[in-house]
């Protein structure tokens, strides 16, 4: 019989800079009397990532939905943006927001990406934009989806919000397609409490963005376009600045983790992990199995429940897919047989509990409890 963990074992941990580190910089921040406003932590924040994520251009904001939204601004996308329904629900509302339709195409079973081999059957006159999600930070074939966006010329803006700090082939996962978004909330690996950035190639694209960041005003005397508030302040930047130096180690101790899991996962059926890609250097940012109910003898919704008997906090990620939100499912591209792949996978995946202080014991009961669970 195995007990019970004693509290709630949440599906992650927030990364935490050293207190008296953080004090400092409030000090140095109370000194200077400026809270927001484009102040000099954020500077520090912008030069410090730029150099992190070997970026040419880059903006924070106060969290990565306004940057989502503000990216398709920058890039005057209209009409139709293809992008993937297996995301969180940010990635498609950003494209609402500003009067884009979304086309949800079908996602690789192996990768959890959206499938190159469809996009180009869902281009149409009004599609001016792909809009592909590095699900759990792992990349996707960028490759093939630059080739179709140079056919047709449309844009390319990543959701790459799971994705910070990961490569592929030794390039930095912001070096592809026109604009790169990468989530800064507490949740994640690295983070600013809550935040997100830009990254861009371009440095018109970074001064527009600057600008409509701050309601689109240029200076004192100039607003060119409507804008909005999406300053990122100096406090959260300081805790930025801090977790920049530790964001490595996290790296190293997920990593650690995340085999520790494929160890004691490996011989119980039913349940099925995902491998490192060849060529890729991983963030490890999430730990996702699926259940298999004919081999396992549970459904994933079902192991769900029964981990929650033992205090373990999992999450269906992703589900419902997006493509089945009220205000999306009556979309020509939203219809399951459109997303079979998608569909499927929504009712299977399940992220397990990860993050950079959880120890080996840690892994093993959870695991444990997961065999258990399958052998009744």
């Amino acid at each position: 019989m195995i007990e019970p963990f004693a509290k709630p074992f949440y599906i992650t941990q927030p990364l935490l800079p050293d207190m008296d580190e953080f004090n400092e910089m409030l000090k140095s921040i109370w000194a200077s009397k400026q809270l927001s406003n484009n102040g000099t932590m954020v500077k520090q924040l912008e030069r410090d990532l730029s150099g992190y994520l070997n970026a040419d251009y880059l903006s924070v904001f106060s969290n990565g939905t306004v940057a989502l939204q503000l990216a398709c601004k920058v890039l005057r996308l209209s009409g139709e943006v293809i992008t993937t329904p297996f995301t969180f629900a940010a990635t498609t509302h950003s494209l609402l927001w500003n009067n884009l339709k979304p086309v949800f195409c079908d996602i690789e079973e192996d990768t959890y990406n959206i499938n190159p081999d469809l996009i180009e059957s869902l281009i149409t006159q009004d599609t001016t934009a792909i809009m592909p999600v590095h699900v759990f930070g792992n990349p996707c074939n960028v490759a093939k989806i630059k080739q179709i966006a140079d056919k047709y010329g449309l844009k390319i803006i990543y959701d790459a919000a799971h994705a910070f700090g990961v490569k592929v082939d030794g390039k930095p996962i912001s070096s592809f397609g026109d604009i790169s978004m990468f989530s800064f909330h507490a949740t994640k690996i690295y983070h600013t409490i809550e935040g997100g950035a830009l990254t861009f190639k371009d440095p018109y694209f970074k001064e527009r963005a600057d600008s409509l960041r701050n309601f689109g005003i240029k200076n004192t005397d100039t607003v060119l376009e409507p804008g909005t508030n999406g300053k990122l302040n100096e406090i959260q930047a300081s805790v930025g600045i801090l977790l920049l130096k530790q964001v490595e180690s996290e790296i190293e101790n997920r990593k650690e983790i995340t085999n520790y899991y494929r160890q004691f996962l490996k011989d119980i059926p039913g349940i099925i992990t995902v491998n490192d890609i060849e060529g890729v250097s991983h963030n490890y940012s999430y730990f996702v199995i699926r259940v298999d109910k004919t081999e396992y003898g549970y459904s994933r919704d079902e192991l769900f429940d029964k981990l929650l008997e033992y205090n373990v906090i999992a999450r269906k990620y992703f589900y419902p897919l997006c493509s089945n939100f009220q205000c999306y499912r009556d979309y020509p591209s939203s219809l399951k047989d459109k997303l079979p792949v998608a569909n499927k996978i929504s009712d299977m995946v399940l992220s397990l509990p990860l993050h950079g202080r959880m120890q080996k014991e840690d892994v093993e009961k959870i695991s444990s409890i997961i065999k258990a669970i399958h052998e009744g």
